[in-house]
């Protein structure tokens, strides 16, 4: 277990990959494992889920309150997704890097492509499903979404592995496996801390 400590060059993170494919299990572990990173709770417009806290999961925003931030340049990222709005708060990633942390983004691939625009030297990680009929199982077993919201997330997760190849690693979930999944991604972190030249994030 890793040490609560500020680090000279810290980094920012983008953890994605398709809807279902197990990614804020794998970054709640991760973080609970390695304190030095912290996870970016994302703004959204779609409903609350059964279970849901506001400001853990999700900070729930009505739509005009969503644009009223996205106005202001709140948000590092924003994406429509699904019929909803998603965006990373940018007054959050900036507290946690000043405060020599890694701030770990849990977003979609649509957010994660805007980051690597706007952050060049943000560290893009894409988790993997170990097959699209794992995949399609962890969608149905979900049972909060209808057959046609659940088709629209399988056509969306084909392109989006289509694409996984543009990030800087790829990393498989495997079912069962959230530990050694969380345990890869902070392996990749620290082979990048140590990289030379480091990446320097610049918001």
């Amino acid at each position: 277990m890793s040490k609560r400590m500020a680090f000279p060059n810290p980094m920012l993170v983008v953890v994605s990959g398709p809807s279902g494919v197990g990614k804020s299990t794998i970054v709640a572990e991760l973080a609970r494992r390695h304190p030095q990173v912290v996870p970016i709770v994302t703004a959204t417009t779609r409903p609350r889920r059964p279970g849901e806290i506001d400001g853990v999961h999700y900070h729930f925003m009505t739509a005009d309150e969503f644009e009223r931030l996205r106005a202001n340049h709140g948000l590092l990222e924003a994406a429509e997704v699904h019929g909803h709005w998603y965006g990373t708060p940018l007054d959050q990633v900036r507290g946690i890097l000043r405060a020599g942390r890694d701030a770990i983004l849990t977003i979609d691939p649509q957010g994660a492509r805007e980051v690597r625009r706007r952050v060049p030297d943000a560290l893009l990680i894409f988790v993997m499903p170990p097959s699209m009929d794992v995949l399609n199982d962890r969608l149905s077993s979900r049972g909060s979404e209808d057959e046609a919201t659940q088709a629209l997330r399988r056509h969306n997760a084909v392109v989006e592995i289509a694409a996984a190849n543009d990030y800087d690693e790829i990393v498989v979930n495997e079912t069962g496996q959230v530990e050694e999944a969380a345990e890869r991604i902070w392996d990749v972190i620290q082979a990048q801390a140590r990289r030379d030249p480091p990446r320097r994030v610049r918001l």
